[in-house]
């Protein structure tokens, strides 16, 4: 299934939908079933399954281009966000003039960004005032299902409901900062972070399966008005969300609508491709970044 959260023609309410046959939506709204992403989420299989079967019957169904889409889930209990891809990391710190820790090769890392600055596919996104080196950064995140603790890789993907696109953006001259002091970004990435299109479930990938816990071979894409810069693959991910997610869950319970984000991909941030000089983002610049099978998602900067 691809879930997704949407506001129909004429309508205000924001709703539980399912997107279908790739431009169609069609609503959840059904008195047995939740009628936010959250509470859907933590209903759990039995609750899905009969979704899936109201999106086969249902008759209320709306063109894609009618509808306005919302972040399909919009008040996530969490969001961490890990740093995966290997060309990336190396990237990144040879822009600061050092090699990958020997740490990094050790375990996956993440670090804990706003859950209460979610935006969606189309919103506008504001450029803070406190930065001059507003940044995209192109990636995929994992949204857990199902409550667990110390969960082993090899069982990860029980505990996945789907998987989204995630841009975490980034205003790279505070992070600069804020990294030498050592103790992570903060005011470099907590005023905006996007989700969406939609949610797809895990069986929906399983024709690009890597056979990696929560990998697949897909391309991702990002273009800053319309032309691309950006070009990786899922599958080049140095930790799969199987190890990531036994990581973030060492002595810890991971929480249903928990968003874990993979890192940015390789290519996928100006930072990279400038050498950390920029330019930047600026208002009124468009970023849309893609990923095989899930979608488009679409910001302005203002």
């Amino acid at each position: 299934m691809r879930y997704l959260t949407f506001k129909a023609p004429g309508d205000e309410r924001p709703r539980l939908g399912a997107l279908i046959a790739e431009d169609r939506v069609v609503s959840l709204g059904r008195g047995d079933l939740p009628q936010d992403m959250l509470s859907f989420i933590r209903a759990g299989a039995q609750t899905w399954a009969l979704a899936a079967q109201v999106a086969r019957q249902t008759q209320t169904v709306w063109p894609l281009a009618d509808v306005r889409l919302l972040a399909p889930l919009q008040n996530p209990p969490s969001i961490r966000d890990a740093y995966a891809f290997e060309q990336h990391v190396r990237t990144a710190n040879q822009n600061r003039g050092r090699e990958v820790p020997a740490e990094w090769y050790e375990f996956p890392v993440f670090y804990f960004t706003n859950p209460t600055t979610v935006f969606g596919p189309d919103d506008e996104v504001e450029k803070p005032g406190y930065t001059q080196a507003l940044d995209y950064e192109l990636e995929v995140a994992a949204i857990i299902g199902k409550p667990g603790k110390d969960i082993p890789a090899e069982k990860a993907t029980e505990h996945i409901f789907g998987f989204t696109i995630m841009n975490d953006w980034s205003a790279r001259d505070v992070q600069r900062k804020e990294m030498k002091v050592g103790l992570g970004p903060a005011k470099g990435k907590d005023f905006a972070t996007s989700l969406g299109p939609v949610i797809v479930t895990p069986d929906e990938l399983e024709n690009a399966s890597t056979g990696r816990p929560g990998v697949f071979n897909l391309e991702m894409k990002a273009r800053v008005n319309g032309k691309e810069l950006s070009r990786g693959n899922w599958g080049d991910i140095h930790y799969s969300f199987g190890e990531i997610i036994a990581r973030a869950s060492q002595g810890v319970t991971l929480q249903p609508g928990d968003v874990i984000g993979s890192g940015t991909v390789g290519t996928g941030c100006l930072l990279e491709l400038t050498k950390a000089e920029g330019p930047w983002l600026q208002p009124g610049d468009t970023v849309e970044l893609e990923v095989s099978q899930i979608g488009k998602l679409f910001n302005k900067i203002v």
